[in-house]
């Protein structure tokens, strides 16, 4: 009779033992999923920054481009107007690209505007 009593105990501390051995696998599966998903949300981030800065570097390109032909087309000065803005357009292109990257400092008209826009 004693040994009937002793197996559900020791049926018990086997649950247990199985219990926190799949609970200790389930966290590290759980701990290997958040880092994958933090490194991809990281990947993502990098993506979208690339993408905005070559967009704004080629757009003010294509804007300074544009002004110029307008400006040859209404002047009649055929190629200056184009090449100089082309050329400006090129210059505020890295403009912007640098201040996206943090080499250059934002003016300070426009950090009073971005530090609300944080809030």
């Amino acid at each position: 009779m004693e040994d009937a009593m002793d197996d559900p105990d020791d049926g018990l501390d086997e649950r247990r033992k199985r219990l926190s051995a799949a609970l200790a696998e389930r966290k590290a599966e759980d701990a290997a999923e958040d880092r994958k998903n933090g490194q991809s949300e990281a990947s993502r981030k990098g993506m979208a920054l690339g993408l905005k800065i070559s967009s704004e570097f080629i757009s003010a390109i294509a804007v300074g481009g544009i002004i110029g032909y307008l400006i040859d087309w209404a002047i009649g000065s055929k190629p200056w107007g184009m090449i100089l803005f082309v050329l400006l357009g090129f210059c505020a292109g890295v403009l912007s690209v640098l201040r996206a990257v943090g080499m250059v400092a934002q003016p300070p008209h426009l950090e009073s505007r971005s530090s609300k826009d944080k809030k």
